[in-house]
């Protein structure tokens, strides 16, 4: 079987509208494997699964096909400007606020097709540490807030993986890193980044937005109007600096949603916010949690508007609703 070199490769991937592309042969990632064991036992990884629940699956991209032979590593850019966040309103992560995941699912799944032969997309699931495989097929390099940087579009992309038996030349790792830029560090509020290149998902405002049970009290002021996620550590990066000059594309698409209405996440019934969310991840997609999350917002933002809908919730049976509410409503109490 002939190879496919790795210029044909980005010519067909960049004809699909993928934005970064590359190869690498599909062997086991026995460094990452120990990584994540070391992290688990240190208990930085916190109750969260994901690619870190089965690295003997997700470090293995040689078995997640018969006859694999190259892992394909894509990334698709998401930015887009943000626009001003009105009275009342909670903030999403951009990575969110449309599917980008759906769509590079369908371009990779394209691109198998293309190249022929047997193959297995993957895209955000648990099977395989896509990071890994960008920075060894050279589509970016890890940043110290632990993101995969790319030189084009910074970390503002989601990423995705193509496992074929197609023979690919291996593209070129990328020599770059974070030199002795540390703005990641110094921003993030919480210190969830202290040791450089590792995330204590302990102290992390994006795992407690998705995690069960109640946000630590100490870290809910710090999210202030987030209502899922975070974006601090990637708004200082130099990497992602200018990334508007770069992108042809600038408006967001036109089913982005930023911004959400809290007391629409406070006040609509469980089905509506499954439904409509069905693209974030929140545990065991009960919409208590992003409830939960609107609450601390609410609180944050200090919008007297709010009030009703946030008492409604200080009545709550829930426990952990409850809780939540009263601290927002000491918080509106402050503000007033």
């Amino acid at each position: 079987m002939s190879s496919v070199t790795t210029a044909e490769l980005q010519g067909i991937a960049g004809e699909l509208g993928i934005d970064v592309v590359g190869a690498a042969p599909a062997e086991a990632y026995a460094g990452t494997e120990r990584h994540i064991a070391e992290r688990r036992k240190r208990g930085l990884f916190a109750d969260m699964r994901f690619t870190m629940a089965r690295p003997e699956v997700s470090c293995h991209p040689e078995t997640l096909l018969p006859n694999a032979r190259t892992v394909v590593s894509a990334a698709l850019c998401y930015y887009a400007p943000e626009p001003e966040l009105e009275p009342g309103e909670g903030r999403l992560p951009r990575y969110t606020w449309s599917d980008a995941y759906a769509k590079l699912r369908k371009k990779l799944d394209a691109l198998g097709r293309k190249l022929g032969g047997d193959y297995r997309v993957l895209v955000d699931e648990n099977d395989h540490v896509d990071r890994e495989g960008a920075v060894r097929a050279g589509v970016g390099f890890y940043g110290k807030n632990t993101m995969l940087i790319t030189r084009r579009h910074g970390s503002w992309v989601v990423l995705g993986t193509l496992v074929t038996e197609t023979e690919i030349d291996r593209s070129a790792p990328l020599e770059l890193d974070c030199g002795s830029c540390t703005l990641c560090i110094e921003a993030c509020p919480t210190g969830a980044l202290d040791e450089p290149g590792t995330l204590d998902s302990t102290r992390c405002l994006s795992y407690w937005t998705q995690a069960p049970g109640a946000i630590p009290e100490e870290y809910r002021s710090e999210l202030g109007a987030q209502v899922y996620g975070c974006d601090i550590c990637q708004d200082v990066c130099p990497w992602n600096r200018g990334i508007e000059k770069r992108r042809e594309e600038m408006a967001p698409p036109a089913e982005a949603e930023p911004h959400v209405s809290l007391v629409e996440w406070l006040e609509a019934d469980d089905d509506q916010l499954r439904r409509k969310y069905e693209r974030l991840y929140f545990p065991r997609k009960d919409p208590r949690y992003l409830r939960r999350n609107a609450l601390v917002a609410a609180g944050n933002v200090g919008d007297p508007e709010q009030r009703a809908a946030v008492e409604a919730h200080a009545r709550n049976s829930d426990p952990l609703l409850r809780e939540h509410a009263e601290w927002s409503l000491a918080r509106l109490d402050e503000a007033t």
